[in-house]
């Protein structure tokens, strides 16, 4: 049995490159911070340093073992494989780590891998040496080894997982040092050397002796880390400098789609098919989904199905060809299931080849200013429609009175038969009925004649219930509900009965199988910038609920326009509720429709409330009044035929008439000294008005009574307080127009005004 020693210089410089062999751990780091082909080799580098490290150590450490009288050699075969078995040992346990970082099961498996390779590693490398003696190992000292082994490797493929500051690193390389150091020790401990011939064989001559040999060793294993560890050391700056720049660029990615999504417009973007990758808040907002809901799903899932179709077949192909499209109408469907117009523009982004990238969007609600539009246009068509049906209704009663005028005249020289008795009956009948045909267009026109007064609403409708019960029959249950203290309505009281009247006769053809209909009103205010129409001030609104059949959205939306009516041929014209609202308007108030299908409709005419009191409503004068004495009377009108049948109906009366055509022949005329003792005088008139006339005569002769016929309300102006006498109309009414005019006193115009609407044909 031989007993050797040991170079403690070289047993030190074996402790050293263990301890150096640490720095491979470094390198380990790299594999999970890489990626492809840079993995493998940082992988295939760690298991090289380590490796080779640790088999550094342990040649050191044998070269510094020294046996006298004994030379020893080694097996270059079995030498090499001693240093690739620790180098594909932790090459595998690097790469279980390195591929399944967060498992915490590998960690034993991937010790126990790199400790076996390094045992083999030094008992391979223990049968490498060739000497004349032979070698016998201590199973204690060989088991010592082996956990030491397996220990020292679980502990530094576990230190990979950390990362400490560098006294931690430093320490922890020591004990990585001591650890593989003493494992190699351990083993050499428990190993003992026969010689075979009893006697020391002489060291040969030549070559390297062993510390030589154990620096050479040494330094080349400490160039080999140094190398690994300066090129760790560049590829980790690499990669905090990528960390660095892909961390700005993340945050400025972060920044941006916070400004994308918190933006106040609503933006969006979309990928080559068409599908929605980032939206802001205010897009959401608009159409009503939640980000999840909506990203992911092409776009033209939230148009309506017209909107779709030529989105996919003409607006995406044409933003493809130009790569910006502008001001592109859709309409959306929001979640709420509510359809909105918007305006949308896009643009495409190409990269530096051209390609596709994305499509940059915004949309622009523009639903308000739709509607607005054709509130505008509505407006404009009802205008121009009021004025056609003005213009027509003022020449349908010029020849109205034309008519009546003459009927009445003849129904005096005909002979007393009675058939020709009904026929003149029948023909005076049509021509009432084309008067109050004439009426409701006026009404719609808002060019009817009104007297307002403060009216009290609960009175006139306890005044109208015998007519309403007989106008919608046993089937309709009328209620009425009126607070106390109600005001007063500023407004024509004949025609609020007769708006109410249409109101009534509507609920009650919307109720065929029976119902209810309810009547009641309220003050209220509106304030200054109110976007309903109404000026500011205080209103009665009078309110009718009915529990019909009701109206759908599109009907609702025409039930305003003229001549617009559901109940069929020849049962309605049309006019009823645009002549309510023409009353409305004209008075200075609104008319407002709600209805919902199977509940009913509640119709609110909304009219200013007055604080004066109500004026007595005069008794009809008696027809005693219309006897005057013989006149001469002043006949004004452009229409040969209407001042024809004035001067007629004039001349029956007994009065003598002088006719002109023209307000200003007339004028000129008086003005020349002749005498009359009242003047009648058509109002619309080329050159010069009746009402001009009237305030021209009031200043130069306001002893001369003047009676204003017209066949609808003038504009009103401030000294504009004349009789009126409403077309068409007959002798009788004619005649009490004339009595009244030639009363005494302010008063006598407003009578006469009274009187006159009275008597108009219904």
């Amino acid at each position: 049995m031989i007993v050797g020693s040991h170079n403690h210089a070289l047993v030190a410089l074996s402790i050293l490159i263990a301890a150096a062999a640490y720095t491979a751990l470094d390198l380990a780091s790299r594999i999970r911070a890489s990626a492809g082909w840079a993995r493998l080799a940082w992988l295939a580098t760690a298991a090289l340093a380590m490796g080779g490290g640790i088999w550094a150590m342990h040649f050191v450490a044998m070269l510094a073992y020294r046996m006298p009288g004994m030379q020893a050699d080694y097996d270059v075969g079995l030498t090499l494989v001693s240093l690739l078995v620790p180098i594909v040992a932790t090459g595998m346990s690097f790469g279980l780590m390195g591929l399944f970082p967060r498992s915490s099961m590998l960690l034993p498996a991937a010790g126990l891998l790199m400790g076996l390779g390094i045992v083999a590693m030094h008992y391979v490398g223990m049968a490498a040496m060739k000497m004349d003696a032979e070698l016998r190992y201590d199973p204690y000292w060989v088991a010592a080894s082996v956990l030491i082994a397996i220990g020292a490797a679980s502990a530094a493929l576990w230190l990979t997982t950390r990362t400490s500051h560098f006294p931690r690193r430093l320490a922890a390389a020591l004990v990585m040092g001591v650890a593989v150091s003493g494992m190699h020790y351990a083993g050499m401990a428990g190993v003992t050397f026969v010689m075979h011939h009893g006697e020391a064989v002489p060291p040969a001559a030549g070559g390297f002796d062993q510390p030589t040999l154990a620096v050479a060793v040494a330094a080349a294993a400490f160039l080999i880390l140094f190398l690994a560890l300066i090129a760790a050391m560049f590829d980790r700056r690499f990669a905090h400098l990528a960390e660095r720049e892909a961390a700005a660029l993340r945050q400025s990615e972060e920044r941006f789609r916070q400004l994308y999504r918190r933006t106040p417009l609503p933006l969006y973007s979309l990928d080559r098919s068409g599908r929605v990758e980032q939206v802001s808040d205010a897009c959401l907002d608009l159409i009503g989904y939640d980000r999840t809901e909506i990203v992911g799903r092409p776009l033209v899932d939230f148009m309506t199905a017209a909107s779709a179709r030529r989105a996919i077949r003409e607006d995406w192909p044409a933003l493809l060809r130009h790569g910006e499209a502008r001001d592109v109408e859709h309409r959306i469907v929001t979640r709420s299931g509510k359809i909105l117009d918007v305006v949308s523009s896009v643009r495409l982004e190409r990269d530096g080849e051209g390609g596709f990238l994305r499509v940059l969007g915004g949309l622009t609600d523009v639903t308000e200013h739709r509607r607005a539009e054709e509130a505008l246009r509505q407006a404009q068509k009802i205008e121009a429609i009021g004025q056609l049906t003005g213009g027509i209704a003022h020449d349908f009663n010029n020849i109205l009175a034309v008519v009546i005028g003459n009927l009445d005249l003849l129904r005096k020289r005909l002979p007393d038969d009675p058939k020709a008795g009904r026929l003149l009956e029948g023909a005076f009948e049509g021509a009432r009925r084309g008067a109050a045909l004439t009426q409701r267009l006026l009404a719609f026109a808002r060019r009817q004649d009104l007297k307002p007064e403060p009216v009290d609403v609960p009175a006139l409708v306890g005044g109208m219930a015998d007519l309403l019960e007989r106008s919608l029959g046993p089937m309709i249950t009328v209620a009425t509900r009126f607070p106390v203290g109600l005001p007063r309505a500023h407004v024509d009281a004949n025609q609020l009965e007769l708006a109410l009247l249409n109101l009534a006769l509507n609920a009650r053809d919307a109720m065929p199988a029976g119902g209810r209909l309810t009547i009641t009103a309220a003050e209220r205010q509106v304030a200054d910038g109110a976007a309903d129409g109404l000026l500011p001030g205080s209103y009665l609104c009078l309110v009718l609920s009915d529990t019909g059949q009701g109206m759908d959205a599109p009907t609702l939306d025409r039930a305003l326009e003229p001549f617009f009516t559901t109940k069929g041929l020849g049962k309605g014209t049309g006019l009823g509720l645009p002549m309510v609202q023409g009353l409305a308007a004209q008075s200075g108030g609104r008319l407002f429709l709600r209805s919902t299908v199977g509940e009913g409709t509640v119709a609110e005419l909304w009219l200013p409330a007055s604080v004066a009191p109500e004026h007595a409503r005069r008794p009809a004068p008696a027809a005693a009044t219309a006897q005057v004495g013989r006149l001469t009377v002043l006949a004004i009108d452009d229409d040969p035929l209407v001042l024809m049948n004035t001067v007629a109906m004039l001349e029956d009366l007994g009065h003598a008439v002088l006719e002109r055509p023209s307000a200003v022949e007339a004028l000129e005329l008086l003005r020349s000294g002749q005498q009359v003792d009242l003047l009648i005088t058509d109002q619309a008139m080329p050159a010069m008005t009746g009402l001009e006339l009237a305030r021209i005569l009031r200043a130069e002769q306001p002893a001369l009574p003047v009676l204003i016929a017209s066949g609808y309300a003038p504009p009103a102006e401030p000294d504009g307080d004349f009789p009126r006498l409403g077309k068409p109309f007959d002798q009788a009414t004619l005649a009490r127009a004339i009595a009244l005019a030639l009363g005494a006193g302010p008063d006598a115009g407003q009578a006469a005004r009274l009187e006159v609407a009275q008597a108009r044909p219904a």
